[in-house]
């Protein structure tokens, strides 16, 4: 079950964290991955580690911010392995502060980076999809999305707009065999919240009510679940992955 071979995955934001572990458990079950990174650095480390697990693949440097770079890459994958046929809109940046402190730049960036690009990379990967009458895009949202969060209205905002985004193009795209979903993780094991004090952590995981933090693997997995056939009915829902800190109607 869950097989993905034949099929071209671009994961945006693979270098680390939950990108990384949803390209590589993707390349598991058989796709070929194309996994960005905004630095030639990160794309080669994607290189390496898709190698190393013995995966068709590569990584690409990627701004998705810049909508030439974007279409150039897309481009190239589909010349160096074919359409994309899964999409994982993963990439995504913070610039946490109080509403009244926030610059316009971190607005700006933030939903630039989180939400703008989303329209950008999912528009340039649509057209194959289309054509081939096939395909899966997974966003993937926060919990803040659906909670909110002190400190961070620009990325909860752009949360939120992922969903209203998700669920509006499985409408548009259904009759071509295109689901869209997104994926809500919360409190995961990532580079952020491995530099956080141990109390800290510690106060995390009581609030949680499986009593740990998740890590990416917990998120991959569903990943992978939603881009196989086994889903293929399934189409503008948003799964939640946090342990039970937030129970969703």
């Amino acid at each position: 079950m869950f097989a993905l071979q034949g099929e071209i995955a671009l994961v945006t934001g693979a270098s680390r964290g939950i990108g990384r572990s949803i390209a590589l458990t993707m390349g598991q079950q058989g796709a070929s991955i194309v996994g960005t990174s905004t630095s030639d650095l990160g794309a080669q480390g994607v290189t390496t580690a898709l190698d190393e697990a013995g995966i068709d693949g590569k990584g690409a440097v990627l701004d998705v911010t810049h909508g030439d770079n974007v279409v150039n890459v897309v481009r190239q994958i589909e010349e160096d392995f074919g359409p994309v046929s899964i999409l994982v809109n993963n990439a995504g940046i913070t610039r946490d502060n109080l509403l009244l402190r926030m610059k316009d730049e971190e607005w700006d960036d933030i939903l630039d980076t989180n939400l703008s690009s989303v329209f950008r990379v999912t528009k340039a990967c649509l057209r194959g999809m289309t054509r081939a009458r096939k395909g899966r895009v997974i966003n993937v949202t926060s919990i803040v999305g659906a909670t909110g969060n002190p400190g961070q209205t620009n990325y909860a905002a752009a949360k939120a707009g992922l969903v209203g985004f998700t669920k509006s193009l499985a409408s548009e795209v259904a009759s071509r065999g295109i689901t869209v979903n997104a994926i809500a993780p919360g409190f995961i094991e990532t580079d952020m919240t491995a530099s956080l004090e141990k109390s800290r952590r510690d106060e995390l995981a009581t609030a949680i009510p499986l009593g740990r933090l998740g890590v990416g693997e917990d998120v991959a997995v569903v990943a992978v679940f939603l881009a196989s056939p086994e889903a293929s009915y399934i189409t503008g829902q948003v799964i939640h992955v946090n342990g039970g800190l937030y129970m969703s109607s």
